[in-house]
């Protein structure tokens, strides 16, 4: 929660075109509640008379990013509230702009505005084009599925193999004797071609920027056994700074490799929370421990004993959270990827 106490306090509703602005003093009174453009000019006139002493809060969805670089340009505090702690905006019999923006500035006067995180401007159109190259490579995947469910659907006796590969893809489309499949297999090709120039490109022009940004820590990400190129860089981007984390607990339950208990008069009732986090870390992490697998005979032995005693599935999901783990303190520490402190030997 952001505890800081200001003269001003301003709360936004935040839209693409319009914004409903309110602005309270100290003691709760409103001083100014409307709504306006969503312009840059627009915003700095209207608090201008609070300057002296105001700090501004906005729920965290996609266009917040102008209006946190414009108060970071003119050193104006912002507080990016996390949309999914915000019940209060959500939970009235009435809800509309107006309603929303006063809510805003009032939990914010009140200490009770949950803090999410505000990407720096620095690393952020880097790691959304990260994201951007990993929402392509799952459409690409998407092509091959079709491919290979096509296949199955007409029970071919060539079956296609490894299409991943360039080479393999040669003649695919002849392996389908109608005319209309084969044109459906030949546009998914197409596609495929397609996406490899353009995610090649990308991951070119990432690897370019990780290197000017922080080589140190993608160094120290890669001596992880699993962690290769691709992992490296999510990992990198989606962490940014690893000190924003006091406790390796609180980096777990931001990656979400840890369920939260929801009690209540001291009963259990499961867990709670699964959407709060960073999917990406998430996916990234989960991969890791498939890849930490492969070809390595020591994580294997490690990884059947906790299959024995807690089944497949979970002992993935404890290797996951073991690897997030150590992630934090490497990065914490500066220091290279250990095999025998990372399995107790």
């Amino acid at each position: 929660m952001y505890t800081k106490e200001h003269k001003f306090y301003c709360g936004i509703d935040l839209h693409t075109n319009k914004m409903y602005l309110c602005i309270l003093d100290s003691t709760g009174k409103i001083l100014l509640h409307r709504n306006m453009r969503t312009k840059p000019e627009v915003f700095l006139r209207s608090i201008k008379p609070f300057r002296e002493d105001i700090v501004v809060s906005a729920e965290c969805m996609f266009s917040w990013y102008w209006l946190a670089d414009l108060c970071e340009e003119e050193n104006i505090p912002f507080i990016l509230g996390h949309a999914l702690y915000m019940r209060a905006i959500h939970g009235g019999k009435s809800k509309n702009d107006k309603i929303d923006s006063k809510k805003i500035a009032a939990l914010l006067r009140g200490g009770l505005i949950p803090v999410a995180y505000v990407y720096p401007k620095k690393m952020r159109a880097t790691r959304d084009l990260m994201r951007r190259r990993n929402h392509f490579m799952r459409k690409r995947a998407e092509l091959f599925a079709h491919i290979q469910n096509t296949a199955s659907q007409y029970n071919l006796q060539d079956p296609p193999g490894k299409i991943c590969k360039p080479k393999n893809r040669e003649g695919l489309a002849d392996h389908f004797k109608d005319p209309s499949v084969k044109l459906s297999m030949a546009a998914n090709l197409d596609m495929i071609t397609a996406y490899d120039q353009v995610i090649s490109g990308l991951e070119r022009d990432i690897i370019k920027h990780a290197r000017h940004h922080d080589p140190l820590t993608l160094a120290i990400l890669k001596t992880f056994p699993g962690i290769g190129k691709i992992i490296s860089l999510i990992l990198l981007y989606e962490i940014e700074n690893i000190s924003r984390f006091k406790r390796v607990q609180d980096f777990a339950s931001y990656c979400r490799l840890v369920k939260c208990a929801k009690e209540s008069n001291g009963k259990k009732y499961g867990s709670s929370g699964k959407k709060i986090g960073n999917a990406h870390l998430r996916w990234a992490f989960a991969e890791a421990a498939q890849l930490f697998l492969r070809g390595n005979s020591r994580a294997q032995q490690h990884f059947e004993k906790l299959t024995r005693k807690h089944g497949k599935g979970k002992a993935l999901s404890i290797l996951a959270h073991k690897i997030g783990r150590a992630v934090y303190f490497m990065l914490k520490n500066k220091q290279a990827f250990d095999m025998n402190k990372f399995l107790k030997v």
